[in-house]
């Protein structure tokens, strides 16, 4: 019973922030450098991972919320609470995939569910819906 109290106050515990530039290198898990360049060591469930290892958002600057599992790794929460943001033009954005073809927006990159085109980066405001 005692411990039943205690994992649900760890599940009820705020995670914490991380804050830096996202550093993406072939052959190596993507990364954080921080202000004080310190580099930490990404992970997440696989929809944030596929996001983590599109090329394309190498050198933005993220704020990812999640846990550090050791003090070089840090496991960002899954990706539906919208735990991953970059920042663009000084405002954070939420990471999404478009196609113009079809109007079908997703949240991983990758062709379209529909015609198969290969999506565009898509940053948006995490407000909009």
């Amino acid at each position: 019973m005692l411990a039943a109290v205690f994992a649900l106050a760890a599940d009820l515990h705020p995670g914490e922030t991380l804050r830096g530039k996202l550093v993406l290198r072939d052959g190596q898990p993507p990364v954080v450098e921080t202000a004080e360049h310190k580099l930490v060591i990404l992970d997440g469930d696989g929809p944030t991972r596929q996001v983590l290892a599109d090329q394309r958002l190498n050198g933005f600057e993220v704020e990812a919320k999640g846990r550090f599992t050791a003090p070089d790794r840090f496991l960002i929460d899954p990706i539906h609470t919208r735990a991953l943001l970059v920042r663009q033009g000084g405002k954070l954005r939420m990471v999404t995939y478009w196609c113009d073809i079809c109007s079908i927006r997703s949240f991983t990159p990758g062709p379209c569910v529909c015609c198969q085109r290969e999506t565009t980066l898509d940053l948006r405001d995490p407000d909009e819906r």
